[in-house]
């Protein structure tokens, strides 16, 4: 099939030289990167010097892709990799009857946070450690036993111990997610972030992919891996593992259409979408619409064979876990993340405990909480550390384990309450320097006392290892305030 060029009536142009003319053809939004390859697209031949949309790195990156694992609720810092022992000591003591009452400082509670009130702490005593601890590797880390499959792994991670956020409510997992709280509204996620400043290494499955269930729509939602004004091309795409059907929206119904016809209906949508895009080429929701359509095309293949986990050894199964009802769900979630960076995804989110609040969130019975998730996420982890590591693929994969916020000293019944003062999170492979601690919280893992990092700076982090500048990806016309970026953590990067 051909179609006439409209720069000359008289010469009949290949399809492709017409999507390529046009730069805003159905093939050239969602195949662009092939059609480069092939010598097809025009332009200049090297990156931009702009910065922007897909303009790639703008130093050499340490790593290709980040799996992100998101805890929904809220994880006990002190009690999994910032184990705090002065909590046995002074168990069922109020703040002020030890030594740290100066911690109760009202200006220094109000500091930064948004719905604390002091003498919330003031009347409450002091829990003790709900789990053991011991430590691990070279490096010496101390790591709740809750986690000790991933404490063996403790050499390979740099734990940052001294991380705060604004608020004290669960709309702090979109907080975790872009820097802002949902009563702001929506921003860009790290991982729409990431897409939109390095575009694709695969052709037939989404930059950025989500796996598990997210937080409920009362504490982010959709949002925790939407792309804000980014547009939607850059938002996270779900992905169920474990089902039947890893995308059942992509897949046409069962022997109701060949599949050369369906491709005949795609290349009609997308001289269609073409015309359209001509006339409209700031229109944000068609070009993320038309790289969905041949997207969608190209899945049809690739997701089936990205989720066959069958397909893996018995010692690999028997890594993640998944030879055990507990460890299983969320091991195949593990393993296909494994799988779909080695397929070129950029960005996998992987959430655990999602819906609602989430179920990290230990109000009530704390020991008994922790303990059961703990046990359905500690073996899959730490099997997906050690098989990137043995693959070397941990070189350039960087994985980040994080949660909202830490959970409170002080005993609320038989649990912790949020707190968003001081908490944990880690960081491994992608040029991370592994068996080292960064910052700092208080004896009684109260505040950020060392060293303390709000939470974007992990953002900028990830962005700096990916070889993108957190200060120069911009949108026109949109300001982002400097919280809102991040410092990288230049201490933990080898």
């Amino acid at each position: 099939m051909t179609i006439h060029s409209s720069k000359c009536c008289r010469q009949p142009a290949s399809r492709r030289t017409f999507l390529a003319d046009t730069g805003m053809g159905f093939t050239g939004l969602a195949l662009g990167a092939s059609l480069l390859r092939e010598g097809i697209a025009r332009g200049e031949s090297s990156a931009p010097d702009r910065v922007g949309a897909k303009s790639g790195p703008q130093r050499t990156p340490k790593a290709k892709s980040v799996i992100w694992i998101f805890l929904c609720g809220g994880v006990s810092h002190m009690e999994s990799f910032d184990v705090k022992r002065e909590l046995n000591r002074y168990a069922g003591k109020s703040i002020d009857e030890t030594p740290y009452k100066d911690l109760l400082d009202e200006k220094r509670i109000n500091q930064n946070l948004v719905g604390v009130n002091p003498g919330h702490y003031q009347r409450k005593v002091l829990m003790p450690l709900q789990t053991g601890s011991r430590r691990y590797g070279e490096c010496g880390l101390e790591v709740g036993d809750w986690f000790s499959h991933i404490g063996n792994c403790a050499d390979d991670l740099a734990v940052v111990r001294s991380l705060w956020t604004i608020h004290n409510d669960h709309g702090t997992q979109l907080t975790w997610h872009t820097g802002r709280h949902p009563r702001e509204g929506s921003f860009p996620t790290i991982g729409s972030w990431v897409t939109y400043g390095l575009g694709s290494m695969n052709e037939n499955l989404p930059d950025y992919v989500v796996l598990g269930v997210p937080t409920g729509d009362c504490c982010g939602g959709e949002w925790t891996h939407g792309a804000g004004y980014l547009g939607p091309e850059y938002a996270g795409v779900r992905m169920n593992v474990g089902g039947s059907n890893a995308m059942p929206y992509v897949t046409p119904p069962a022997g109701q259409i060949l599949a050369e016809e369906q491709a005949e209906e795609f290349s009609l949508l997308g001289r269609l979408n073409t015309l359209s895009g001509i006339e409209y080429p700031d229109d944000k929701a068609l070009r993320a619409r038309i790289k969905s359509y041949e997207l969608a095309f190209g899945m049809q293949t690739a997701v089936p064979e990205v989720t066959q986990l069958s397909n893996e050894t018995a010692e690999t199964e028997s890594l993640y876990g998944l030879n055990d009802k507990v460890t299983e769900p969320f091991g195949k979630q593990c393993l296909t993340a494994r799988r779909l960076v080695e397929r070129g995804v950029r960005f996998i989110q992987v959430f655990h405990g999602g819906g609602g609040g989430g179920a990290w969130d230990a109000h009530s019975e704390i020991q008994k909480n922790h303990t059961n998730l703990s046990r359905q996420v500690d073996r899959p982890i730490a099997g997906l550390l050690k098989d990137l590591k043995q693959r070397g693929l941990l070189n350039d994969t960087l994985v980040v384990w994080g949660t909202e916020f830490g959970r409170t000293p002080a005993a609320q019944g038989t649990g912790r309450d949020h707190h968003p003062q001081g908490f944990c999170c880690w960081l491994a492979g992608g040029g991370i320097r592994g068996g080292v601690t960064h910052g700092a919280t208080d004896e009684l893992g109260f505040y950020a006392a060392e060293n303390p990092h709000y939470v974007t700076d992990i953002h900028a982090t990830v962005l700096h290892q990916l070889g993108l500048d957190p200060l120069a990806l911009e949108i026109p016309g949109r300001r982002r305030l400097e919280i809102d970026i991040g410092r990288p953590i230049h201490e933990i990067i080898a």
